[in-house]
């Protein structure tokens, strides 16, 4: 029997807030999409991006489940696995160290400090690969915007095109622009989410290229909005960036801001003579649009920031 009295933690990892819910004994086991999304809402909830229970796993121990705003389960959120081990270490189940289960797969991450309700995670995400998505160019430039123009960092002879779509746990269409603040990232991004081209949606990172970082505004899918960061989001930017300025074999860092902080990617790309193929696409072979239909092994890919401890209590709902 579902207790009517749900007690929740609230974190937030770069702005990206989350509602946690500890179910190791399977008490909210039948929240459904409705509920979730109540919980969820800034007016009429708690409030969060989304919603993640921890469980216990007979495999690996124990298992992330993810839900977005829209109360329905989602695909890896990476800033959600940094408050998941945060949470996890709050509850007194690891101590620098963890390992657990997500929708994507094995994850292992450490705490490399933790102060004041603040912890500093570094969290190892799944393999990149492509996202296998046919796009036919229906979401065109805006120049006004910036969008379609060539990054300024991309040194003569590398890459023209400016878009990529990677998946990172989640899916991802990447695109640079020259100025990511004149951007209307719900106008643009809800209309290449919500494109045909995309049946089952995608997340749209727009990036800046600045001389020592990135800059990303993410618009998420499920949340249907901009989030303050997305962490599979500035990962698929942080190597699409290194893909075409400097592919080269070897470890890659890459510092990102967002607008709820700062996070750094790091990565190796090995083997860069061989190429992973994966299915060519229906893409046009104008400048407008990108799909690596092959692309170097990335391996040993860590996403790392704070996550932070928000506040704990009991909300009291219809779970019948």
């Amino acid at each position: 029997m579902m207790a009517d009295k749900i007690h929740f933690y609230k974190y937030q990892g770069a702005g990206n807030d989350f509602i946690l819910l500890d179910n190791r004994k399977d008490e909210y086991a039948s929240l459904n999409t409705a509920q979730i999304a109540l919980l969820c809402d800034r007016r009429f909830g708690i409030g969060a991006d989304g919603l993640m229970t921890l469980q216990l796993d007979s495999e690996y121990g124990l298992r992330m489940r993810y839900y977005n705003a829209d109360g329905r389960e989602g695909s890896m959120c990476g800033n959600g696995g940094r408050c998941f081990t945060a949470f996890a270490a709050q509850l007194g189940l690891m101590e620098k160290e963890l390992e657990f289960v997500a929708v994507d797969g094995l994850h292992r991450a450490e705490i490399l400090n933790g102060l004041n309700d603040q912890y500093l995670v570094k969290l190892q995400m799944t393999g990149v690969g492509c996202y296998r998505q046919t796009v036919r160019g229906s979401a065109k430039p805006d120049e006004s915007s910036g969008i379609g123009s060539r990054p300024a960092a991309v040194r003569k002879g590398a890459l023209q095109r400016n878009v990529f779509l990677l998946d990172t746990g989640s899916p991802h269409y990447v695109r640079f622009v020259s100025d990511v603040e004149r951007i209307d990232v719900n106008k643009m991004g809800a209309k290449i989410r919500f494109s045909k081209e995309f049946p089952e949606g995608v997340n749209v990172d727009f990036v800046q290229v600045k001389s020592d970082n990135l800059v990303v505004r993410t618009y998420e899918r499920g949340v249907e909005n901009e989030t303050f960061s997305c962490g599979t989001g500035v990962t698929a930017s942080a190597i699409a960036y290194v893909l075409m300025t400097n592919p080269k074999e070897g470890p890659h860092t890459v510092q990102v801001l967002t607008r709820g902080g700062h996070l750094k990617v790091q990565f190796e790309i090995r083997n860069g003579n061989t190429r992973l193929k994966v299915p060519k696409t229906d893409v046009p072979t104008t400048s407008e649009e990108l799909v690596l239909n092959m692309m170097p092994k990335i391996t040993e890919v860590f996403l790392e920031g704070l996550a932070q401890f928000v506040f704990e209590g009991n909300i009291v709902l219809n779970l019948r």
